[in-house]
């Protein structure tokens, strides 16, 4: 006889939110890790302060030169790089939901690699910084989503076009970004690869604002939203006859995971793997088919938060970019996902 999932159920007015008791407590999990992983991050680096310290000047009760250590070289870091790994898993989940693809992340569909050229445009040839490479990353995220959209679209959408097409667009953008390194001088160009690898070094509160802008107005909006993905993930007749808006509910979800990757990518440069492995990670520990948008997104803050933490701690002389660290493990990821897949065609 057939067990039902025991579910808890929130109500708010005409709002109901379903939770599965497992995703919750694995949600809550991942949430502490993250924070725990950001605090021991504001704790070490090129001049440790002890915990006590950290939560004096945290309370406003700090030294001054504790207080400089944590407020204006460890803790805007710590925030973009939270804030950055919740808008990539958050984005990640929703492309693979909407792609019915584990490989459609905005990695694969030319949506980071997007961003780095408008923001390689604005920083090698018009000469700009700060700002204006975060507005041209998001301007050529979105670019990139028309483009891929526009080029996908043949009597309708269909998931498996739009991720060949994503990765068709990511290759040529690959070969322009390429390009412009090339024609560039010297010293841009290192400055522009270093930027393509993706990383949160030297990031402040300008960055901290952009990307905490992004996920305070789009998450939100998703999870909204996101009770329709189940539903959407059946078909659209099938998602008709449930009375979901189907292309006002797609449209929406993809222009906000686009947003999200936009300002993730605006803040921290193009950062690999987190997006593609955050969603099924989640879910592999919930033991669900799908884990839902929150917990991709606090395992995508619990990575980069790691991942950031290796950065800074297994070279500490060399305080490489995080992108290194995410690039890395996303090539294992991907193996292994792919041998998976390899060994259920198999069986």
């Amino acid at each position: 006889m057939p067990t039902r999932s025991r579910r808890a159920v929130i109500r708010a007015g005409g709002l109901s939110l379903r939770l599965h008791p497992r995703t919750g407590a694995i949600g809550l999990v991942l949430l502490l890790i993250a924070l725990g992983v950001a605090f021991v991050n504001l704790t070490t680096g090129d001049s440790p302060v002890p915990v006590a310290e950290v939560l004096k000047s945290l309370a406003g009760k700090g030294t001054a030169g504790t207080d400089f250590i944590v407020y204006e070289l460890r803790l805007p870091r710590v925030l973009v790089t939270l804030l950055v790994g919740v808008a990539l898993g958050a984005s990640g989940a929703v492309f693979q939901s909407l792609t019915r693809n584990p490989l459609g992340s905005p990695d694969f569909v030319g949506l980071t690699t997007g961003a780095a050229s408008g923001a390689l445009i604005v920083m090698l040839i018009t000469g700009g910084g700060g700002l204006r490479v975060g507005a041209g990353a998001i301007i050529g995220c979105v670019i990139t989503a028309v483009a891929v959209y526009l080029l996908a679209f043949r009597r309708g959408v269909q998931p498996f076009r739009l991720v060949l097409m994503g990765i068709g667009v990511s290759a040529l953008l690959e070969a322009f970004n390429s390009y412009l390194i090339y024609r560039a001088q010297l010293n841009e160009a290192i400055a522009a690869q270093v930027w393509l690898i993706g990383s949160v070094n030297g990031r402040g509160w300008t960055e901290v604002v952009i990307v905490a802008v992004t996920v305070v107005v789009l998450v939100p909006l998703i999870l909204y939203y996101g009770r329709h993905l189940k539903v959407l993930a059946l078909g659209d007749e099938m998602a008709v006859l449930q009375g979901v808006p189907v292309e006002r509910s797609r449209a929406i979800l993809a222009l906000a995971a686009v947003g999200l990757s936009a300002g993730a990518t605006a803040a921290a440069g193009p950062i690999a793997f987190v997006a593609l492995a955050a969603p099924p990670l989640a879910a592999r520990l919930s033991r669900s088919p799908d884990a839902g948008i929150l917990p991709a997104a606090v395992m995508g803050a619990a990575l980069l938060s790691a991942g950031d933490w290796a950065a800074q701690n297994v070279l500490p002389s060399d305080n490489i970019p995080v992108g290194v660290v995410t690039a890395a493990l996303g090539g294992l990821y991907l193996t292994w996902l792919l041998l998976h897949e390899r060994r259920g065609a198999r069986a």
